[in-house]
């Protein structure tokens, strides 16, 4: 089976525009969450969200932006800059294949497509609807930029596609199908039936007054996750392709798990049975142990119980003394749904590579139930040597997938 490396990440996130920015955003701790400020959102119980620090409007040429629902843009603008940061590589387009997951598609576009049929009829309706509505559009929309032949695939798994989609695109590599693939995530759903839902579920955090301190994972007063946008990248390769070709290596893919709960169709398992299954699957993968284990970033939505029963899970998975040091991101980004998975795998990456741990802010007091090793408020420093890291992505309908990376030696 052929070792694979990550050698290219992009993003466009609530913190940063780019890679670079994201990265400096999210070590000093810097929260991407704001107060929304479009009209409708004052009829909102809930009216704030992790919205992108660079529209897409500000990238993409008029024509791209018109034509494109705005995750398939987010997903294209982290795409092309996660292609340019592996040095471009030259790649027969049969042996190139994207997998991008969405957990909800253009759910704008089709929300405002109903509105004009509503509005103005169904003569007004744009050609470019279908395409831009299709929760495969993200990866068709890369695919096409990146003229991939081998095979364009787009897993819809809620929260959890993202993370799934790298799980894919590392299979399509170990069958032979393919010597790059792009993969990754994306989501923009910011819009008032989207929120309404959420908020109705009771799913969503409702401090108005503060949107920055919103996103609190393992915080004792947590209250809900917070919405957010966005799309994150990484460029998967065969590790002698790679190498063939002088490129720079962040980090080895090492494994993957995937299980499902079994259990309901928007809580977790409170025992974390198959969260705690899927790490152990993506460990086994990696042929590693629990001990080796040295950072996790965890799914940590800031959910009463998700964030518990994540943490019964890392303790099940990893040992009830484990000291790996946990990371939960989305304190800083919000949830981006689809995107969440490859994001917070692209942060495992970074993390790994620059060996240092992402902090989780917003923590005034820890849940004494969690029982982890937080790197609390203060990103905190890895160890040298060779490492191995797991991130955590869970989704409604219950979806499980653990990735692991190992540090490049």
């Amino acid at each position: 089976m052929p070792d694979i490396v990550v050698t290219g990440l992009g993003a466009t996130t609530p913190v940063g525009g780019d890679v670079a920015s994201t990265w400096a955003a999210v070590t000093r701790g810097a929260s991407g969450v704001v107060s929304l400020t479009q009209d409708w959102a004052e009829q909102l119980p809930v009216r704030f969200a992790g919205v992108l620090a660079v529209d897409p409007s500000e990238v993409l040429d008029r024509v791209e932006v018109r034509r494109l629902d705005r995750s398939q843009a987010s997903a294209l603008i982290a795409s092309r800059e996660a292609w340019a940061d592996a040095g471009a590589p030259e790649v027969e387009p049969e042996r190139m294949g994207t997998v991008v997951g969405t957990g909800i598609g253009g759910v704008i576009t089709l929300l405002d497509a109903y509105d004009v049929l509503k509005e103005r009829g169904p003569s007004r309706i744009s050609p470019h609807t279908v395409p831009m509505l299709m929760p495969n559009g993200p990866s068709a929309v890369v695919g096409l930029d990146r003229h991939a032949a081998a095979g364009v695939h787009a897993p819809v798994s809620a929260c959890a596609s993202g993370a799934e989609a790298v799980a894919w695109g590392a299979k399509m590599i170990t069958e032979g199908r393919a010597d790059v693939v792009m993969v990754g995530g994306t989501e923009a759903p910011i819009h008032p039936l989207t929120i309404a839902g959420f908020a109705s579920m009771r799913a969503l955090s409702t401090r108005n007054d503060d949107p920055p301190a919103a996103s609190r994972p393992y915080d004792l007063a947590r209250d809900g996750f917070v919405m957010g946008e966005g799309a994150a990248m990484l460029v998967l390769e065969r590790a002698d392709h790679a190498r063939a070709r002088g490129a720079r290596i962040y980090a080895t893919f090492a494994g993957a798990g995937m299980t499902a709960d079994a259990h309901h169709i928007a809580q977790p398992d409170p025992e974390g049975h198959g969260a705690a299954r899927a790490m152990r699957a993506a460990l086994d993968a990696a042929g590693a142990a629990p001990s080796d284990v040295v950072h996790v970033n965890a799914h940590a939505t800031s959910t009463p119980q998700g964030d518990i029963a994540e943490a019964i899970a890392i303790r099940s998975a990893l040992g009830e003394n484990t000291t790996a040091i946990v990371s939960g991101t989305k304190s800083m980004t919000g949830h981006t749904l689809g995107a969440a998975g490859a994001l917070e795998a692209l942060f495992t990456v970074l993390a790994l590579h620059h060996r240092l741990a992402p902090p989780t802010i917003n923590i005034d007091e820890l849940d004494p139930q969690i029982g982890l090793n937080v790197a609390a408020n203060t990103a905190q420093a890895l160890p040298e040597g060779d490492l191995l890291a797991v991130n955590n992505s869970f989704g409604f309908g219950g979806h499980d997938v653990a990735l692991t990376f190992r540090s490049r030696s």
